[in-house]
């Protein structure tokens, strides 16, 4: 059997948005930039031979969803922003059998220079563990 996160895959990446999230109250007050890229495992064979979105997953409605979720309901932790996209993701495609979902802060108040802090999760459609 196929690891869910093999094969084809749908990709998102370098969606910025202006969000709310975070611990300390002037993340809640000021907001800040959130890095989100996105790949979703899914059969793209029948897209590729058909030419027809029908068999696909339309790309802005997985931007659109990941949008409403950055900008949306301010929470603490990126990894509970990260959870949501996932979950959601998974929910309203079937045909999609793996999402990764990483989300990155690239003005964090830390004493040294970086690129940005972040945290990637990766979620399947089923429970099994992956082979």
């Amino acid at each position: 059997m196929a690891s869910p996160m093999s094969g084809d895959k749908l990709i998102l990446k370098g969606l910025k948005f202006h969000g709310f999230h975070g611990v300390y109250p002037e993340e809640k007050k000021l907001g800040q930039k959130f890095l989100v890229d996105i790949d979703a495992w899914m059969d793209l064979k029948n897209a590729g031979e058909s030419d027809l979105l029908s068999d696909s997953v339309d790309y802005i409605e997985i931007y659109s969803m990941v949008k409403e979720v950055v900008e949306g309901q301010p929470r603490d932790l990126i990894e509970s922003v990260a959870e949501s996209i996932a979950s959601g993701t998974l929910a309203k495609y079937p045909q999609i059998s793996a999402v990764r979902v990483q989300i990155g802060k690239p003005q964090v108040a830390v004493p040294g220079p970086l690129d940005y802090l972040g945290v990637e999760i990766i979620r399947y459609k089923s429970t099994d563990t992956p082979n």
